[in-house]
């Protein structure tokens, strides 16, 4: 990962072979708004909601990624991201869903917005998922 930050704004490049959304997790930073990347992605795992669980939807080949954005946040003491992805494979057709896993093809270019003085909390709520909590920042 190579990567450099002004102010609250980071520019990150995970490289071939590294892993999202755990490289996010690594950098330690507990709440963030992730503002778009761009790259390549492959063994992409992504999962639709049904209104009870996730389903689990793998990409087999390597695809473009178009759009990642979502948060870090924080649910029972630890890092949690909620990322959405769009893909496109050859030829164009685009996927897309909730980010549960990748592996970086090639590179991956990221924006974050880190967010001092705010919390991304995360507490279950009756569908199941982890509603999002802000505090702070006043």
């Amino acid at each position: 990962m190579i990567k450099a930050k002004s102010g609250d704004l980071w520019v990150i490049r995970f490289q071939d072979g590294e892993k999202l959304p755990q490289g996010l997790v690594d950098l330690g930073i507990r709440s963030a708004a992730i503002l778009g990347a761009v790259g390549m992605l492959r063994d992409l795992v992504l999962a639709y909601w049904d209104g009870e669980r996730y389903l689990e939807e793998p990409v087999a080949e390597p695809v473009e990624l178009l759009s990642l954005l979502g948060n870090l946040g924080e649910k029972e003491g630890e890092t949690v991201v909620h990322a959405h992805v769009a893909a496109a494979k050859r030829g164009g057709a685009v996927v897309g869903g909730h980010l549960l896993s990748a592996t970086v093809h090639n590179t991956v270019e990221l924006i974050l917005h880190e967010l001092p003085g705010v919390r991304l909390l995360r507490r279950p709520e009756p569908s199941g998922l982890a509603g999002l909590y802000p505090e702070g920042g006043g």
